[in-house]
Order: structure tokens, then sequence, then C-alpha cells
């Protein structure tokens, strides 16, 4: 079984350089190409989708829709959905406030300010899902969710990691390649990034 983890395109918000979390925004024009682009590369690849998973947060669908195409069913998932920033949601990720600073220079050794979802947690909510799909008797699998909630699930998936995909840049649109072979997942690859491929 394949798994196909995809962070959702631009939005306004990932332009304007703000913590969006929970809040609802549509994807841009850009997001919408960006979109695409990933949708043609599974094209290129002869890859459809024979399960698509969606973060309920509209940015996180539409990505879903656009890559799978509209006569796939999206099935949504609350616990695919991007960390609960609390009252941090919506600040400036240019001018952050010093306990965001302080967490953000290392996310593995500073905990999150209070009110915020834990990384632990974000961690956890993504394995359980993991697990949830291990059974599914699926080929490919399409899981469209957030930034942080991606690095959740690859942390999950990569427990040598200790840590290290939390700091780690993950761009709009970016997918990440694992295989569960009726045993374990295999440690997941970048397979595309808008402006370059991988490969698989």
């Amino acid at each position: 079984m394949n798994i196909w983890i995809v962070r959702h395109g631009e939005t306004d918000k990932n332009r304007e350089k703000l913590l969006q979390g929970r809040s609802n925004a549509p994807l841009n024009e850009n997001g919408i190409r960006q979109a695409e682009a990933v949708r043609d590369f599974f094209r290129t690849q002869e890859t459809r989708m024979d399960t698509v998973y969606a973060s309920p947060l509209l940015r996180a669908v539409q990505t879903a829709r656009i890559v799978a195409g509209d006569e796939t069913e999206i099935i949504t998932d609350e616990l695919l959905l991007e960390m609960d920033y609390g009252p941090y949601e919506g600040a400036s990720l240019e001018n952050p406030a010093l306990e965001l600073l302080y967490f953000f220079s290392d996310f593995v050794h500073h905990p999150a300010p209070e009110g915020m979802e834990s990384l632990e947690q974000v961690k956890t909510r993504m394995g359980v899902f993991l697990e949830r799909i291990k059974e599914s008797g699926a080929d490919n699998i399409l899981i469209a969710t957030h930034a942080i909630a991606m690095k959740g699930a690859l942390e999950y998936l990569t427990p040598e990691s200790n840590g290290a995909y939390w700091s780690k840049t993950i761009g709009t649109c970016t997918v990440y390649h694992s295989v569960y072979d009726g045993m374990r997942y295999t440690v997941p690859k970048e397979a595309f990034a808008i402006g370059h491929e991988p490969g698989v």
C-alpha cells in the first residue's frame, strides 16, 4: 500500500506569513496551480488514488479535490487538522511574540506556549490515523493535510528522526511517499515539491 502525504496549496494567509492553523482560508490562484502541478505529477507517474483523505479545512479539501479529480470521494478526518495554535491563531511569523520565537527557535527542546497543542499531541493523533488506515486494502492513498500535521506524520513514520522534521521546511503542495508492506511503513521520501521532482 502506497501512502502519499501532501501539504495543501498556498493561501493568502501563507503569502502574508500568518499562522493560519484552524482558520478556513481557501486556496489562492497560486495554490490552485500548485495543486494542479501535483495532479500532473501523479498523472505522469500513472498513479491513480484509490482512497483520498483530507483535513476538513477548505484548503486541504480543495487540494485533495484538484489532485484526485472530481469523481473521487474525499473522506475528511479531524485527525488531519493543522496544529491548534490557540491564542496565537493568525499571529505574524515575521514579528512573532517572544514566546513563539522561543518555541520556533528549537521545536524539539522548547515546549509550545500555553494554549497551543503540543507537538507530541500532533504526532500522536497523526499516528492514530496512520495506524487506522493500515488495513484499508487500497493500493494508493492520498492524505491532504497541513505543514505541522504533516511533520507529525513524518515523525511518527521515522522514529529515528528524533524530531528533525519539526524544523524542516515543507513547502506548500510538497508530497511525501511511504509504503506499508503489511508489517511496517517505510521511511517516507520526498516525492514531489514545487520546482523539482526528486523521484519516488
